[in-house]
């Protein structure tokens, strides 16, 4: 029997370090005064003006933090919901159904992700003028209710999770095709669902320049308002730490959630195998 190599447990207490001491520093920070803030040497150990901080961030009537979490809660999870359910149809039928032009779609969404978003910022914001949907949840939510790169993904999982011949059997049975996709196709994906879902709820959660953009004062979402919290020609340094911290919270907590689903998934997977 091999002998487990210490440099492992080394590598891996070093990375867990590195990945937990931000998350740390900024729950440091968000618990003192500016003064100790910006002593010297920094305070490395918890301070007790944490919940005092806290108070402050959602009492800020100019920030609105506590309707910028649930803006970006709605957004979040709306674009999540819609990106994970869109790009498993597309990607299952891109990747297991038979029709023309089914090639020459495929590249055109593969040829969106090229595009930087900030090439399509202007006419979008025209076209939600146009539509009346400025300063609203809604102008930062239906631009992205699809994503080219879910759609691929989700093809290229299911290219290689679903085998054809269970396909054809469901439809020997009778099945149609929505009724393989929810009871076949889609218990499959769930993996890379996860993964997507993940990915999706952070990228839109992290975002801040087209809300920035499109949304109004009365509808914040998170990375809009703590960039109020930092505007002006004095910067409160504590609270905005403090509003970092409740604004990746929930990130965290999602990604508790979705690394679970993504485990039970692989798990099941291997079982099945």
């Amino acid at each position: 029997m091999k002998t487990k190599n210490p440099l492992l447990y080394v590598g891996l207490v070093a990375t867990v370090l590195l990945s937990i001491g931000p998350l740390y520093f900024m729950l440091v920070m968000a618990s003192r005064t500016n003064d100790e803030i910006v002593s010297l040497p920094p305070p490395l150990t918890l301070g007790d003006k944490l919940f005092p901080n806290v108070d402050r961030v959602f009492d800020n009537p100019d920030v609105l933090f506590g309707q910028a979490l649930v803006n970006s809660l709605l957004v979040a999870t709306v674009a999540t919901v819609c990106v994970v359910v869109s790009s498993s149809l597309a990607g299952f039928a891109f990747a297991k159904l038979k029709f023309r032009g089914r090639n020459a779609l495929l590249l055109f969404v593969i040829g969106t992700m090229m595009v930087p978003v900030q090439l399509g910022l202007i006419p979008l914001y025209m076209l939600m003028t146009k539509l009346g949907l400025n300063g609203g949840l809604p102008s930062v939510t239906l631009p992205f209710v699809v994503a080219g790169f879910g759609v691929f993904m989700m093809r290229q999982f299911a290219e290689q999770a679903i085998p054809d011949e269970m396909i054809e059997a469901a439809r020997v049975d009778g099945a149609s095709t929505f009724r393989i996709f929810f009871s076949i196709v889609f218990p499959a994906l769930r993996p890379a669902a996860a993964v997507l879902g993940l990915l999706t709820f952070m990228e839109r959660w992290n975002d801040f320049l087209w809300p920035y953009l499109t949304l109004d004062a009365e509808h914040p979402t998170v990375q809009v308002a703590l960039s109020r919290l930092s505007s002006g020609y004095y910067s409160d340094q504590s609270l905005i730490m403090a509003g970092t911290l409740i604004g990746t919270l929930p990130l965290v907590v999602v990604f508790i959630v979705f690394g679970r689903q993504i485990i039970g998934g692989i798990m099941e997977g291997g079982l099945k195998a």
